[in-house]
């Protein structure tokens, strides 16, 4: 732990420092990516200036987890793998070149995404261009314009997404607000930079440089990292354009360029505020980890629904720059559709076609059962919708994409009750020459995620198909998946229909509302159908062109299913709470064929 100036951790090699995290800003360190998404984790850092400074976390204690530094100077982040009896590894740093000091000179941002990796910040250029052309980027660079403090002309290009330079040098006063802090950075010429200490509740407390900023890096996650103030002369402010998107590289999970070719309406926040009667609480729809959704009516009458991302959101601003970055791309008429988005006054908002009947899940599992009912016809029918728009994203768009959460819950229903697929926001693009992808950050709903997903971070189109499945046995039985105990203790609905289809018995998991008067062909069809999709090898199981051709076939031989990855109860489960984000911590996915 260093404890000069600002308190951060640091890993030195002899009296070299090699990396650092960058300081605590009240929700995580600003230099280390996907803090927050270590499932049952719980960070806490504690600096009162006079007695102590610690960094701890609490966790589950059934989870074992373990802290290294390897003979090449990497540290480790493990979790025991009960299943594999192998500990896997959930985080490391250093990380990229990016992480180790200091990657670039004064004033240059460093992002592992380019080539070269080190560039000037906005209105600075490199200090030595003929050095800069062999990509030395060691001099860093220098401001295009003098500052004019004197004159009090000078402001402040904000940086977002960065790891704060190194602070070393620089100072903090928490008691401060973000404006005052802004004040006091401008009142001394010697000033730099500044940032918030705290980036909760808008940003509070006040960290200012008066030195060169050196070892600054911008992420390409834009969940990680805070915001950086950079005072420029007001001559090089007015040449910054005032765009959301440039100062973002979005990297491989996206694979897009930039936000400037979406061709995306942007709504003003007064009409926003207008539509939405100020977020009144009667317009709330729903909620999410992302915030809450409200219903708008725009004043030509048209009716929308507003996600408003929480500002406090850390996994939801990455979700709302990806699902803004790929859904807008995609037009299909069982995808739900993005209408336009807000950016405003620190708001982050998207708007998309408003759906009268919400979602799946609240005809399938609302707490009153005594209202509509869902007759066969309407439930194929969403079963068929659901087919096609994942068969798009698969394979018929311009973009493969794999969804990743598709659950009950992301599938809302127009006023004629046509499935729209929606919640894009941890989606991921997959490239022409990919099938599979492995992955240490989980993220996906339990219940609908596969065996191979949840256990070993590797997800493809088929992770999808076994979502699938689940959501067809979910839609023909009106029970959820996650968490279902039926008649036999560790028995989930997985096992339940698997039970009865082999007993041949398979009839008696049709949801009794809709009593006999279903075509029963048809019905035992979707059952066999949705075994076949949630069969726990992923080579077994078939792709949506396959099922689509399945379901609209009355005469085709389906093959038999195999067992399905399904989900049990067990007593301990160490990497329940580690990278499988949003599990229950005594559930996990095992496969009975092992």
């Amino acid at each position: 732990m260093g404890i000069n100036a600002i308190p951060e951790l640091v890993l030195w090699e002899g009296s070299k420092k090699v990396w650092r995290t960058g300081p605590w800003n009240g929700l995580r360190f600003s230099g280390i990516p996907g803090t927050l998404t270590y499932f049952g984790f719980n960070f806490s850092f504690i600096d009162d200036n006079k007695k102590e400074i610690s960094f701890s976390f609490d966790t589950n204690m059934s989870v074992l987890s373990k802290l290294t530094l390897n003979q090449s100077g990497v540290m480790q982040r493990s979790l025991w793998v009960e299943g594999m009896a192998a500990w896997n590894v959930i985080w490391y740093s250093p990380m990229d070149l990016c992480d180790r000091m200091p990657p670039c000179g004064p004033y240059a941002a460093c992002n592992p995404n380019n080539s070269p990796i080190c560039d000037c910040i906005q209105g600075f250029k490199p200090k030595s261009p003929e050095r800069w052309l062999y990509r030395d980027a060691t001099d860093g660079c220098v401001g295009k314009t003098q500052l004019d403090c004197k004159n009090g002309t000078d402001g402040f290009l904000v940086i977002p997404y960065t790891k704060l330079a190194d602070t070393s040098k620089a100072t903090m006063d928490r008691s401060l607000s973000l404006a005052d802090c802004r004040t006091k950075c401008l009142n001394n010429c010697s000033c730099t930079a500044y940032a918030p200490a705290d980036v909760r509740q808008g940003g509070s407390g006040c960290i200012l440089w008066t030195t060169e900023l050196t070892d600054l890096r911008v992420f390409t996650n834009v969940a990680n990292g805070q915001e950086l103030y950079v005072r420029l002369a007001a001559s090089d402010l007015a040449k910054v354009k005032n765009s959301f998107h440039d100062n973002i590289d979005h990297g491989d999970d996206l694979e897009l360029s930039n936000g400037n070719d979406l061709e995306l309406p942007i709504l003003d926040l007064d009409t926003v505020l207008s539509a939405t009667e100020n977020f009144s609480p009667d317009n709330i729809l729903g909620e999410g980890g992302f915030g809450f959704v409200y219903k708008g009516r725009l004043g030509d009458g048209e009716e929308i629904a507003v996600k408003r991302l929480n500002k406090n959101s850390v996994q939801g601003l990455e979700e709302f720059m990806n699902e803004v970055m790929l859904i807008a791309k995609l037009q299909h008429r069982n995808l739900v559709r993005l209408l336009a988005c807000c950016i405003e006054g620190g708001e982050r908002m998207l708007a998309y076609e408003y759906m009268p009947n919400k979602s799946l899940d609240v005809f399938l599992f609302g707490k009153s059962k005594d209202g509509e009912v869902l007759d066969w016809q309407t439930r194929f029918k969403i079963i068929m919708g659901i087919a096609r728009g994942l068969l798009y994203l698969h394979q018929d768009s311009r973009l493969r994409v794999i969804h990743r959460d598709l659950k009950a819950s992301n599938i809302l229903l127009d006023g004629e009750m046509n499935p729209k697929i929606s919640d894009f926001g941890t989606a991921r693009i997959f490239r022409g020459d990919e099938a599979e992808v492995n992955t240490m950050k989980i993220v996906g709903t339990f219940g609908y995620m596969s065996p191979e997903y949840a256990m070993e971070g590797i997800f493809s189109q088929k992770s999808d198909v076994f979502s699938f499945g689940v959501l067809v046995l979910e839609i023909i039985t009106g029970k959820k998946n996650r968490g279902v105990h039926l008649a036999a203790p560790r028995t989930n609905l997985l096992d339940h229909v698997w039970n009865l289809w082999k007993e041949g018995n398979i009839l008696q998991v049709v949801d009794e509302s809709m009593g006999c008067s279903y075509p029963v062909n048809e019905v035992m069809k979707c059952i066999k159908v949705g075994l076949l999709c949630v069969q726990n090898n992923s080579e077994d199981r078939p792709f949506m062109s396959s099922v689509l051709v399945m379901l609209s076939s009355d005469n085709m031989l389906l093959p038999y299913p195999k067992e399905p990855g399904i989900a049990v109860r067990t007593e301990k489960c160490p990497m329940s709470n580690g990278i499988m984000a949003g599990l229950d911590p005594n559930l996990r996915y095992v496969s009975h064929t092992h």
